[in-house]
C-alpha cells in the first residue's frame, strides 16, 4: 500500500511521527509512506489553498517533504509532483486536541483529509483529544498511537468509501483523552456543534498604541453530538462530504 501523510501542527511536530508510525504498519513491508507535510503550524486554516502566491517545497529525506502551504497545499503538491503515482490512502494528523464539533470546520487536518477526498482519494483525519489524564502519560497521544493502525483497518474493511455524482466520501477521527488501556471502542456519531461555544476575537492594544486582536476559542467541554460533556472513552468517527453533515 502507498499512503501519504500530512498534517496542520507542521513537519517537526510529535503527532506526525505518530501518524508515520501508524502509516508504516498499515502499508507493510513492501508499501511506501509519503510525508509532505506544512514547514510551519498551519492550524485553523480550514481548506485554505495558497491561490495567489506560490509554495516553496523542500525535500527533507527520503519520501520526506516540507511545503510552506496550508495542509491542503501539501496534499496538492504531493499528488502533482512529488509521489508520482496516487497513493491509496491519505492520512492527516496525528492532531494536537480534537477537531470535534465546530473545530471541523476550522481544522487545517481535516482540509487536508477533504482535499484528497475532493481529488477522489480515501482519506482520514485523526486527532488526539488532549486532557489532565493525557497530561500525565509519557506519551500524549498513547491513545492514537496504540489503536489508530486498528481503527483504519476497520474504516477501510466496513467504512462507507462510496462516491456520488461529486463528492467522496472521507474519515474524522478523534481519539479520548484517557490511557490507551482505558479506549472502550470506536463509535459512528454525526458531525456535532458545541452548544454555546463560538470562536471570537479578543482586541489588544499594543505598548505603541497600535491595535490587534487574538482569535479565542470557545470551551472544549461544552457537549455536542461528537463531543460529549464528560471526558469520551470511545474513539469517534465522523463520516463527511466537503464540510456538510451526513
Amino acid at each position: 500500500m502507498r499512503i501519504l501523510i500530512t498534517n496542520d501542527d507542521g513537519i517537526n511536530a510529535p503527532g506526525l511521527e505518530v501518524l508515520h508510525q501508524i502509516a508504516t504498519d498499515l502499508a507493510g513491508p513492501h508499501g511506501e509512506v509519503w510525508t509532505v507535510a506544512p514547514a510551519f503550524e498551519q492550524s485553523g486554516v480550514g481548506h485554505c489553498i495558497s491561490y495567489t502566491h506560490p509554495t516553496m517545497v523542500a525535500r527533507l529525506s527520503e519520501r520526506r517533504y516540507a511545503a510552506e502551504g496550508s495542509p491542503a497545499d501539501c496534499v496538492l503538491a504531493a499528488l502533482g509532483d512529488i509521489v508520482g503515482a496516487a497513493p491509496d490512502l491519505v492520512l492527516s494528523g496525528v492532531n494536537r486536541g480534537n477537531n470535534a464539533g465546530e473545530n471541523a470546520m476550522y481544522s487545517g487536518t481535516i482540509g487536508g483529509a477533504m482535499e484528497a477526498a475532493l481529488q477522489g482519494l480515501p482519506a482520514i483525519a485523526l486527532s488526539q483529544y488532549l486532557g489532565p489524564r493525557t497530561a500525565e502519560l509519557a506519551d500524549p497521544f498513547e491513545g492514537a498511537r496504540t489503536h489508530g493502525a486498528a481503527v483504519i483497518r476497520r474504516l477501510l474493511d466496513h467504512g462507507d468509501w462510496s462516491t456520488d455524482a461529486d463528492f467522496r466520501l472521507f474519515y474524522n477521527v478523534n481519539f479520548p483523552p484517557v490511557p490507551a488501556a482505558e479506549v472502550q471502542g470506536l463509535r459512528v456519531v454525526p458531525q456535532g456543534q458545541r452548544q454555546g461555544s463560538r470562536f471570537a476575537a479578543q482586541p489588544y492594544s499594543a505598548p505603541n498604541g497600535r491595535r490587534f486582536m487574538w482569535i479565542a476559542g470557545g470551551s472544549q467541554q461544552a457537549p455536542a453530538r461528537d463531543a460529549p460533556m464528560s471526558p469520551p472513552t470511545w474513539r469517534g468517527s465522523c463520516r463527511s462530504r466537503r464540510c456538510g453533515r451526513t
